[in-house]
């Protein structure tokens, strides 16, 4: 079993940052991605960035520019730094964890971030 626990969510206004923090702990499966999606109410969850053990990034278009993804091995922690944040940002922010192929995954619980215009 992988825990993931996230922190760094808040209330920013259009504009502003904010930086996103998830730690893996426990056992179970090899991580090879760990990643961000998030969720507005009444939509699905969709992709944020993700980053592979090797280096490897993938962003959505809306965040591209934006939004940056690292990750640091040693501590199984990804970040995730968000600038020029707008209101359309604003969702529940989840941390994914996934072994390579996708077999095994976790999900963390959430952390809301809300942009203000």
């Amino acid at each position: 079993q992988v825990q993931l626990v996230e922190s760094g969510g808040g209330l920013v206004q259009a504009g502003g940052s904010l930086r996103l923090s998830c730690a893996a702990s426990g056992s179970g499966f090899s991580i090879n991605v760990m990643g961000w999606y998030h969720q507005a109410p009444g939509n699905q969850r969709e992709l944020v960035a993700v980053i592979t053990n090797g280096g490897s990034t993938n962003y959505a278009d809306s965040v591209k520019g934006r939004f940056t993804i690292s990750r640091d091995n040693a501590k199984n922690t990804v970040y995730l730094q968000m600038n020029s944040l707008k209101p359309e940002d604003t969702a529940v922010y989840y941390c994914y964890a996934g072994s390579s192929g996708g077999r095994y995954y976790s999900w963390g619980r959430g952390t809301q971030v809300t942009v203000s215009s």
